[in-house]
């Protein structure tokens, strides 16, 4: 149970995959936590489908105006575009780094390792994405591995990751079970 507990949702304004926000999100709410949209910028987000537009999402806090601190833990949804735009901001890669720094738990799923291989986080790490990801994990440091969720414990924190959509039902039940601990 993620009772008392408060967990960032770091997106981009645009470009997340809305699946990846939207049932990790429902999830940690059932299990009794409180999702928070961080953002680089304040306002809404936009989620896609694919490459389609979707719904829209306020922004609760963006990455300038809180910290690692404020929070339990992080939740780093894919989309490809996503984790490229928080990538490019120094501010929303400290604001990752620092949940490793702090070693609290982390959940990425699809393209969002990226922003991970960033913050120069998954060196010696044993993860899992989207499979076009796997060569820069590995350039960095990680241990790919093509499996539905992988938690690893190889590091200052716990380290939750999923390949895709597909993988939902397996991401939240792991994102509730690590960060419930």
């Amino acid at each position: 149970m993620l009772d008392g507990k408060t967990i960032a949702f770091l997106v981009a304004p645009e470009g997340v995959e809305q699946v990846e926000l939207t049932e990790p999100w429902k999830a940690v709410k059932q299990a009794g936590g409180t999702p928070r949209l961080v953002s680089t910028a304040p306002g809404q987000i936009q989620g896609f489908n694919h490459l389609d537009k979707a719904d829209t999402f306020a922004v609760d806090d963006t990455v300038d105006d809180v910290d690692a601190a404020s929070f339990d833990g992080l939740v780093l949804p894919g989309g490809v575009a996503n984790p490229d735009f928080l990538r490019m901001n120094d501010n929303a890669v400290r604001f990752a780094r620092a949940f490793f720094d702090a070693g609290k738990p982390v959940a990425a799923i699809c393209h969002a390792p990226w922003t991970l291989v960033e913050a120069d986080v998954v060196r010696g790490r044993t993860i899992t994405s989207w499979p076009s990801l796997r060569t820069d994990l590995r350039n960095a440091g990680a241990t790919w591995v093509d499996k539905e969720v992988v938690v690893c414990t190889d590091g200052p924190n716990m380290l939750v990751s999923s390949r895709k959509p597909d993988d939902l039902k397996a991401f939240c039940q792991a994102v509730t079970d690590v960060f419930g601990q």
